[in-house]
């Protein structure tokens, strides 16, 4: 039966007081024909239809309708001789199924589980909670979200995407900011933020967010954890961040609104393909449109409102833009690289298995191990990218990277002329890749001197054997500082064998 309010009651017990039929009643009150017929029974029931008595009060009616919800409530339910049972295993989390077989098993309840499932319900009807409506001073707080539009043009990849709205509401005044992007990673985010502060020619005191990936790692109501790229962007552009609890859009209310009226008014009324284009127009509708409407609760135009109070009150913007894009953690290979966004970045070989912290700059790359900056390197935005440091291997596998063909024939120049004719001797000679080899001859010069090395090459060069391995044998034997016959420097010009296997080896040597 529908349920009437107090004075309409009493409404319907006037009418037939004063003769009117209940047919007529439903006409005129639009109620349900079974409703004034039970209140009409009420009624004589109560004696309020008699012509001597008079016009029954509020508090009277009202009696009369609690004897109407006993009676539609009558049936008593045939969990009723358990609510103590019950209400104690709800308030312990029992679920229903759970309950109905306690019951069952303990008490020999007969009943079903809808009974049960219905019993509980009613225990747990609903509350509603009363809200606290905040509101700012000028310059203190926006919020901001982003909300779903639909496919617009990317003329970047050529196709059509899914593309969100970013707003900035400013809550005192009520105006906004407005962008179209097609993701919500942290460098749109930033962007948008930058944006937004610029548009408004300043910044708030506080941004009031929800839960996001992009800005809070961990979303808690006492203790939530922002991301470090909008940790810092907030320090930079000295703003306080304020997460809403989780769960709670409603905390965010005037930006909400604000995402609503964008889809509901500039989306549904415009016909939009590209998102440069629908940027542009959604700037007009700002500030030609949107902010000089009315605005159902302040009552005044946002813009107007803005400008004339709460624009003079924001923070100046910093001097320069913030150009951290985003944080991204990644472990560092065997190579000595980590791989971020298809691009190879080295860091020291000690670090080799752990996850390190990469922060994107709009032209570096900084690479931190906690807190302590390891290396940083120009950033690059082609895949597949390899940038590399030699330091950052080993010194002994970083010598074929740093020693190339140009150094060692360079570094042969240095040490002598015997030795840069075997270099180029060496680098001649194919199809096998001497490299190696010649970085190990130029690089005995770090333990013997230039003359010593020069002169073991040259000795090594008339014996014919330039090899790295026969080099090193002379300079450890000190043959390199025995002086050659004449006859014997005539033929370094040459290439050739010119002595017998004699002047090499013992006799017991030579016969084996």
């Amino acid at each position: 039966m529908e349920r009437l309010k107090v004075h309409q009651v009493q409404e319907i017990v006037h009418r037939l007081r004063s003769g009117q039929s209940e047919r007529g009643i439903v006409r005129d009150l639009g109620c349900a024909r079974d409703t004034v017929r039970r209140y009409a029974r009420v009624a004589r029931e109560s004696g309020f239809l008699a012509e001597t008595a008079d016009l029954p009060t509020l508090a009277e009616i009202e009696s009369a309708c609690a004897e109407i919800s006993v009676r539609r409530h009558s049936n008593v339910s045939t969990i009723e001789a358990f609510r103590p049972v019950v209400e104690a295993l709800v308030m312990s989390g029992k679920e229903g199924v759970a309950i109905h077989r306690r019951l069952c098993k303990a008490y020999g309840f007969t009943g079903s589980y809808s009974a049960v499932r219905r019993f509980i319900n009613q225990l747990k009807a609903p509350l509603i909670e009363p809200i606290v409506r905040i509101e700012t001073g000028p310059g203190e707080q926006a919020q901001v979200d982003f909300g779903t539009v639909g496919k617009m043009w990317d003329p970047v990849t050529k196709r059509l995407r899914t593309a969100y709205c970013f707003v900035m509401t400013v809550c005192w005044s009520r105006h906004m900011y407005v962008r179209f992007v097609f993701d919500q990673q942290i460098s749109t985010w930033l962007e948008c933020h930058r944006l937004a502060f610029e548009a408004l020619g300043g910044v708030v005191e506080q941004i009031v967010i929800d839960n996001l990936k992009s800005a809070v790692i961990r979303a808690s109501i006492v203790d939530p954890i922002l991301g470090v790229p909008y940790t810092r962007f907030a320090r930079h552009y000295g703003f306080l961040v304020h997460p809403c609890r989780p769960g709670t859009p409603e905390h965010k209310g005037k930006v909400e609104s604000g995402v609503h009226y964008v889809k509901r008014n500039f989306i549904a009324s415009e016909d939009l393909f590209d998102i440069q284009d629908a940027n542009e127009k959604v700037a007009r509708w700002v500030q030609e449109e949107a902010g000089i409407r009315c605005h159902g609760t302040t009552h005044e135009q946002p813009l107007v409102r803005f400008n004339a109070v709460e624009k003079a009150l924001l923070r100046p913007l910093p001097e320069l833009p913030f150009d951290l894009e985003a944080v991204v953690p990644a472990k560092l290979h065997r190579d000595c690289h980590v791989q971020v966004k298809g691009v190879y970045y080295s860091a020291p070989y000690r670090l080799i298995g752990k996850t390190l912290d990469v922060f994107l700059h709009h032209n570096s790359v900084q690479i931190f191990d906690g807190v302590l900056l390891v290396t940083t390197h120009e950033r690059s935005r082609r895949r597949g990218t390899r940038i590399t440091r030699p330091e950052h291997y080993p010194a002994d596998k970083s010598l074929y990277m740093t020693r190339t063909r140009s150094w060692c024939r360079d570094r042969a120049y240095r040490i002598g002329p015997s030795c840069l004719k075997v270099v180029e001797q060496l680098l001649a000679d194919g199809p096998l890749d001497r490299l190696r080899a010649i970085q190990g001859i130029v690089g005995l010069a770090d333990r013997y001197s230039y003359e010593r090395v020069d002169a073991a090459c040259s000795r090594a060069a008339y014996y014919g054997d330039i090899s790295c391995r026969r080099i090193k044998a002379i300079l450890e034997a000190g043959t390199d500082q025995q002086p050659l016959a004449k006859s014997v420097q005539m033929q370094l010009t040459g290439y050739q064998f010119t002595r017998s296997a004699s002047d090499f080896f013992t006799p017991e040597e030579a016969t084996c």
